[in-house]
């Protein structure tokens, strides 16, 4: 997993030397850049992203809160400060720690690990959403890929199902409520008891048929609202 990049924004050399010690010791860190003042890390921040802001609050020019409230998209900012009395409007600001100089490696790195953490969960929640194109089906004693934007229509055959793709034809030991439970119903519709057709391949439509592929599909009488909601 990529390292988390990160800029520090203080005017003390002497935090700033702490902060980039404590940097370079988590494996998962990667310093950009040290900035003295928020003006410059807002011009550094407008042709380049980071994952972690290190903030101080009190800045020459601008102070850490007012930057704080110039960015539209922040990323994940830790304030680095010596005065407690702004932790309340830090936190407002959905900050995700906020670190009481002098602070130790332990407690900064209890700071890192909440945002690496975040990315972690956010990156399965990615990962957890994204949808299949595709779908494998028995034929002929093998697994055969089928893309979801190749199917045309599917045909109930008693205990098999007929898939119509615009290469080929596929038959395999499956129910239609089967393979109708493997589609995304909002790209598949079942418009008869025996037909599930891709909604995208419908070139036109009566109160009785559907042509898909220049094939008429009969609608079945319970189906028929299917067709008027499209």
């Amino acid at each position: 997993m990529s390292n988390l990049r990160c800029i520090i924004i203080e005017d003390e050399p002497l935090a700033v030397k702490v902060l980039a010690d404590y940097i370079a010791q988590v494996p998962f860190l990667a310093l950009q850049g040290k900035f003295k003042d928020a003006i410059l890390a807002t011009d550094y921040l407008r042709n380049n992203t980071t994952d972690i802001i290190f903030l101080d609050i009190h800045l020459p020019k601008l102070k850490g809160m007012a930057f704080l409230k110039t960015l539209t998209h922040p990323p994940a900012v830790i304030i680095t400060t010596a005065y407690h009395q702004y932790a309340v409007e830090g936190f407002n600001l959905n900050v995700t720690d906020y670190l009481l100089k002098p602070f130790e490696f332990e407690r900064f790195l209890i700071a890192v690990t909440k945002v690496k953490t975040a990315q972690v969960e956010k990156n399965k929640s990615v990962e957890g959403s994204e949808v299949k194109d595709y779908l494998f089906v028995n034929v002929q004693k093998k697994k055969v890929k089928i893309l979801f934007s190749d199917i045309v229509y599917i045909e109930s055959q008693r205990e098999y199902i007929k898939i119509i793709t615009r290469k080929k034809e596929y038959i395999s030991k499956m129910g239609t409520h089967e393979i109708e439970a493997l589609l995304p119903a909002n790209s598949f519709k079942r418009i008869h008891r025996s037909f599930i057709v891709s909604v995208s391949k419908i070139e036109s439509y009566t109160a009785e048929m559907v042509e898909v592929n220049g094939i008429f599909i009969p609608i079945g009488r319970g189906y028929r609202d299917v067709i008027e909601k499209l």
